[in-house]
């Protein structure tokens, strides 16, 4: 994932700041505890495809 890319990206639903979970490859949303995916180095910032971290996920 580009570093200046991420520095740019925020979350779609409250526009905050999203942490980059490399083994994952997701862009994770703390406030909404949403989880994005990243297919083929492309952050997918849809809301329908972002999952819903569970409660006993660290975020």
């Amino acid at each position: 994932m580009d570093r200046k890319l991420l520095d740019i990206l925020a979350c779609p639903l409250c526009k905050s700041s999203l942490v980059y979970k490399k083994e994952q490859e997701e862009l994770i949303c703390k406030a909404d505890r949403l989880a994005f995916p990243i297919r083929d180095d492309i952050p997918v910032m849809l809301e329908e495809e972002a999952r819903q971290l569970s409660a006993d996920e660290e975020v």
